[in-house]
């Protein structure tokens, strides 16, 4: 019997034993399984695998539903990938089993926070406020929501509407280095290399989310209307270089139409359309065309220099001066700018001399007789005598009519008028010829016995 009870307490002791081994083993082993949980789901954050982290943690939540840490570290994940539902009910639970937790509660106001943020961006977006949109964005959601694709999304919208091409594609160059497919970032990556005018680039980018969706309606539009733009751009270069202006025209007016925003592109267009009017001789179509390049790069030399040559079809010719010569300056060894600076100063200057041809009333290819019959009409009209009540306003006008004869009635003295030259003794105003001497005013009579101004003036008598 002694025996037997030392064996069964031996036996009793020895199974308390190796129980209590095996519980410490097991606390032990989920201790460690546990802290091994958590490392790798560290690890998957900060290669940005959240999908595998959530997948972890929702399995340890399945075996151990009490694991509180768990639902701290998934809402918080899912905080920054905002979704904010799910988040908001993970942080519930995890206050349920740890109520008061100051850093879960900071954060769920973060949650909130980044919520609110990010709705009023959409709106922000909606109502044209892009600045502000990216301040909403940049300032809460990407703090709280840092992987936040819809937020990322957004942001590249603003910052294209704001048109920021730049940023566009150094934004979304980073959504498609952790997801390559991604088609919203492809589309607008490659609207932003469209509108900076690199039609190639943002071509293969359109291409390429087309190979991943064919169907996607946007990517179809941008490509199509791309390659309806260039077609169109190539047909007006083409009918210019031909010399079929006209057309050339038509093809100009008809790209601009396609996309008004495109002013990288249309910057060329309208210089096109613009060079193409002053070859028609369309004055006031070449000075809105290169009025509207210049809007665009006022830095343009060409576009410079052809609204020069506009003004000077509109006859503005201190306008084309001040064009000319500014083009001039920016390219001194020019001699082309240099030639049409020449012909605008002399318009400019043949426009402030009198018109001789005006005065007499005769076109500038009239002949020697039709300048002579219209000299002795007005020279009859306008006799101081015949004009007694307006005495000196006739004598004003014979003395014009008299100076434009003496200049057109003499071939040489009109060839030099002709080629804008200066002409000394020619009459400018009254300062050098006059008819009535230095007697203005004296009694005299007019009579025509063959003589004229220039081979002398025989028949008058003062």
């Amino acid at each position: 019997m002694v025996w037997r009870g030392l064996v069964f307490t031996v036996l009793i002791l020895h199974f308390v034993l190796v129980c209590q081994l095996l519980l410490v083993s097991a606390l032990d082993g989920k201790s460690g399984n546990t802290a091994e949980l958590f490392e790798r789901v560290s690890q998957s954050i900060k290669v940005k695998r959240y999908s595998e982290a959530l997948n972890d943690l929702n399995a340890a939540i399945a075996v151990d539903p009490a694991l509180s840490e768990a639902y701290f570290r998934r809402a918080s994940i899912l905080r920054q990938l905002c979704r904010y539902e799910e988040s908001e009910k993970s942080y519930k639970k995890f206050l349920e089993l740890k109520p008061g937790n100051s850093v879960s509660e900071k954060e769920l106001s973060q949650l909130h926070q980044a919520q609110t943020a990010l709705e009023t961006a959409f709106s922000l977006f909606d109502s044209g406020d892009y600045a502000k949109g990216l301040e909403y964005l940049d300032k809460v959601v990407l703090v709280f929501s840092p992987a936040c694709s819809k937020a990322k999304i957004l942001k590249v919208k603003l910052l294209l509407a704001a048109k920021d091409y730049s940023s566009v594609i150094s934004e979304t160059g980073f959504i498609l280095k952790e997801d390559e497919n991604n088609l919203e970032a492809l589309l607008i990556r490659g609207r932003a290399y469209y509108y900076l005018a690199d039609h190639d680039v943002a071509q293969r980018h359109y291409q390429k989310g087309l190979r991943l969706d064919p169907e996607h309606s946007e990517l179809k539009k941008a490509y199509f209307g791309l390659k309806k733009l260039l077609k169109k751009t190539k047909s007006a270069e083409d009918n210019l270089n031909k010399g079929k202006l006209r057309l050339a025209v038509e093809d100009y007016k008809a790209a601009l139409a396609l996309d008004p925003d495109h002013l990288a592109h249309n910057v060329h267009l309208h210089l096109g359309l613009c060079k193409v009017s002053v070859k028609l001789g369309r004055g006031k179509d070449a000075l809105s065309s290169c009025s509207e390049v210049l809007n665009i790069d006022e830095e343009l030399l060409e576009a410079l220099v052809q609204r020069g040559e506009a003004k000077l079809l509109t006859e503005d010719w201190e306008g084309a001066v001040e064009d000319l010569k500014s083009a001039a300056q920016k390219s001194p060894q020019d001699m082309n700018i240099r030639e049409a600076l020449t012909r605008a100063e002399k318009a400019l200057k043949m426009s402030k001399r009198k018109d001789w041809y005006k005065i007499l009333g005769v076109s500038k290819t009239a002949s020697v007789a039709e300048i002579k019959r219209a000299y002795k009409k007005l020279a009859l009209q306008w006799h101081p005598d015949k004009n007694v009540d307006n005495r000196e306003e006739a004598e004003a006008q014979f003395r014009e009519i008299a100076a434009a004869y003496e200049v057109l009635g003499d071939d040489e003295k009109r060839a030099k008028y002709d080629r804008g030259e200066d002409i000394e003794d020619m009459g400018m105003g009254g300062g050098g010829f006059n008819p009535f001497g230095g007697g203005g005013g004296q009694h005299f009579t007019f009579t025509f016995d063959g003589g004229f101004p220039g081979g002398g003036f025989g028949g008058f008598h003062f």
